[in-house]
């Protein structure tokens, strides 16, 4: 499965590699890369994720992905996070707004998935560190790791 994350500066890049991490720890063949552009310092970055049950030999970017996360909702305004999305597949937001809401202001007719990791990050850490928190929500809707193994040993 091909999954892309897409945020501001690193988060997404940290996000992407642990989800690799994690997937390699269960045994399975995993990738995690950026993609950086000429853009300049603070500009939204894409990071992708393959895992596989067989080895992986492809090395490019991911156009086509099977979930994409989008970690930062300021990004919604610049960029379709949908696009190239494979048909069925999961389009896992962190918003405070409801599904209904985000179909009428953006009229995405992917699968979606809300979830208001800032606010849940800020109660469980006391920071709006969301990259945990949205690997927690790309785990629960995919089933592509267990949660123990996004736990260091």
């Amino acid at each position: 499965m091909k999954y892309g994350f897409t945020a501001a500066e690193g988060r997404g890049v940290t996000s992407a590699e642990l989800i690799a991490l994690a997937a390699i720890e269960e045994g399975k063949f995993a990738q995690g890369f950026p993609s950086f552009g000429p853009e300049r310092r603070g500009a939204p970055v894409v990071a992708f994720a393959r895992v596989n049950d067989k080895t992986i030999r492809l090395r490019s970017k991911i156009y086509d992905p099977d979930v994409a996360v989008v970690l930062d909702p300021s990004l919604l305004k610049i960029v379709d996070p949908s696009q190239g999305l494979k048909s069925g597949g999961l389009l896992i937001l962190n918003t405070n707004k409801s599904i209904d809401q985000i179909r009428a202001q953006f009229g995405y007719q992917v699968r979606l998935a809300a979830v208001d990791a800032e606010l849940i990050a800020r109660e469980e850490l006391g920071l709006p560190i969301v990259n945990t928190t949205m690997l927690g929500a790309l785990v629960r809707g995919t089933g592509l790791v267990g949660l123990d193994s996004l736990v260091p040993p």
